[in-house]
């Protein structure tokens, strides 16, 4: 009798809004951010044993013979989520204060933190 009882529309019902993806996307860039720093330090570690070459001239060296567009491409998208979460975790810091905390300056301070982060990382990406 369980099997055959109807599903409750949960999720489906609501209008997605800003906070839901804000949510989401901070989350993921959290994991993001720490799960490439755990891989990138035990490749570090594991590199002399493995005959790879990750020492930051080596790095360097073959970024720099990248095409502009690639290299841009790729600060970008690394710098994207690190500014994200970082003026996000601003926003979090601002809320336990009971500031801003308003439905509409949450979504407000929401979409401020997205262009914000474009920016951001637009400009680390072409100017760093």
């Amino acid at each position: 009798q369980r099997l055959n009882r109807p599903v409750a529309p949960h999720l489906g019902i609501y209008k997605p809004q800003i906070t839901w993806y804000g949510s989401a996307f901070n989350r993921i860039t959290g994991v993001a951010l720490s799960g490439g720093m755990y891989l990138f330090g035990i490749g570090y570690l594991v590199a002399p044993a493995l005959g790879w070459h990750l020492e930051s001239s080596v790095i360097a060296a073959s970024f720099a013979a990248w095409p502009v567009a690639l290299k841009v491409f790729t600060k970008f998208a690394l710098a994207m989520p690190f500014v994200y979460h970082s003026l996000n975790g601003f926003r979090h810091l601002a809320w336990d204060t009971a500031s801003m905390i308003e439905n509409g300056m949450v979504q407000k301070t929401g979409w401020a933190v997205v262009g914000l982060s474009v920016m951001g990382a637009l400009g680390l990406a072409v100017f760093v």
